[in-house]
């Protein structure tokens, strides 16, 4: 696609940023948890719809899928995920979220977009109205999927298994974007592995209770999940090479309810991250035979039980189609702003859209801080201290230039993949 093409497409985008930046603050203030993005969902199905899509909704329960075809062509998946997560934040900003929701576990909990899914949302509304305002300048066919449950792992597979391609067909190109802690303007892409595949999992060990002042009698859980919790950490530092790359991290522990009371069992919450499936297999069966050899070890009563309850797949970008977009990143924004992606030791869904279509993914990364607050963090080795990341309470994304960067980088892969108007 021209250079032409393209600057006829992004035109009208600086008159369409005042409402997308209210449109991204409203859903800032409304946040909602996995699975139950109804509010959301209804505020972009309308806007899609304002737009001239087909609209499809209900896909996985709260997933929505908007359909626009101007002619022959490829089909041009873009994705964005809209779900938020159980924080309560403490950005102090007059749009910060006051929401309570209710969890997976019938928990009501506070619920903040701590990982700036409404700003991929917002991005994929701008992109998609741009798109349709300026439609005879590309053909083919666009499925703007809004998609639930990304935070749980579950919403890309359950959006596949509720019939989302059965609408319009497959893409032959699955196109999306995250924004993360980095300079805001700035484009950051990757060809190959991106971000890490993740296992979650929950580990009950069982014990024997009793009476705090007689722990003879009992076999205490909490000592237990210590050693457990303790061993653990070996694994990456002691059963990995230097050059292969984990995180083990028990992000919980709960046993107990008195000072004077020692449980009958304990629970951990495992997240493990790694970029590979041999080193995921074997830090897998780590944890399996260093949990049943602690059990063993404190001669617990019954074998422990580990359950996995989340899973994300590596997200793999197509080498040679990440290539291809970067070089027009790199053209579009320049080479100050367009730069090469670290690998991110986060986890995403995306690519079982991808995978289930059969296409290629290309998935980048959007900076969304104040470049002065990062690279003078950067510069005094102080990044990870001072810069609040996805997941935070503080985590606070600048609404400019970040707002126009995603919409435009959108809008740019997704023309570089259409044909041009005519054109079979």
């Amino acid at each position: 696609m021209s250079v032409e093409n393209r600057r006829a497409v992004l035109a009208g985008l600086a008159e369409r940023v005042p409402a997308l930046e209210r449109l991204y603050r409203d859903l800032h203030r409304h946040p909602e948890l996995s699975f139950a993005e109804h509010r959301t969902a209804g505020v972009l199905a309308n806007l899609l719809t304002g737009a001239g899509y087909t609209v499809h909704t209900g896909i996985a329960g709260t997933g929505v899928l908007g359909v626009l075809r101007t002619g022959p062509g490829p089909t041009v998946l873009l994705r964005a995920d809209i779900d938020a997560l159980p924080v309560a934040e403490r950005t102090g900003l007059d749009y910060a979220s006051t929401a309570r929701g209710v969890d997976a576990d019938g928990r009501e909990v506070p619920v903040m977009h701590a990982c700036g899914h409404d700003l991929h949302a917002t991005w994929l509304i701008g992109a998609a109205q741009q798109l349709a305002a300026h439609r005879d300048r590309w053909s083919g066919t666009v499925l703007v999927v809004f998609q639930p449950g990304e935070e749980r792992g579950e919403g890309a597979a359950a959006m596949v298994r509720d019939g989302l391609f059965d609408h319009a067909g497959a893409p032959d190109v699955v196109l999306g974007q995250h924004v993360v802690p980095g300079p805001a303007g700035w484009v950051l892409t990757r060809p190959g592995v991106l971000m890490a595949a993740t296992d979650a999992l929950r580990v009950v060990l069982h014990g024997r209770g009793g009476h705090g002042s007689r722990p003879e009698t009992t076999v205490d859980p909490a000592v237990l999940a210590s050693s457990v919790v303790l061993r653990l950490q070996t694994i990456v530092s002691r059963e990995l090479a230097a050059t292969e790359s984990a995180v083990v991290t028990v992000g919980a522990m709960h046993v107990g309810t008195a000072g004077n009371v020692i449980a009958d069992s304990a629970t951990l919450e495992l997240s493990v991250r790694t970029f590979d499936e041999p080193v995921r297999a074997r830090v897998r069966a780590a944890i399996e035979r260093i949990v049943h050899g602690e059990a063993t070890a404190a001669g617990s009563p019954r074998p422990p039980e580990i359950t996995e309850t989340a899973w994300f797949p590596l997200t793999t970008n197509d080498p040679a189609a990440t290539e291809e977009i970067a070089a027009v990143f790199g053209e579009h924004f320049g080479a100050e702003r367009a730069t090469e992606a670290p690998l991110v030791t986060g986890s995403e869904d995306v690519g079982e859209l991808a995978r289930a279509a059969g296409a290629p993914l290309v998935y980048w990364l959007v900076g969304g801080l104040d470049p002065d607050q990062v690279l003078g963090a950067m510069a005094a080795g102080r990044f990870e201290r001072d810069v609040p990341t996805n997941h935070s309470p503080l985590f606070a994304p600048v609404p400019h230039p970040t707002l126009r960067t995603g919409v435009e980088a959108m809008v740019v892969a997704a023309l570089h993949r259409f044909a041009a108007p005519g054109v079979g």
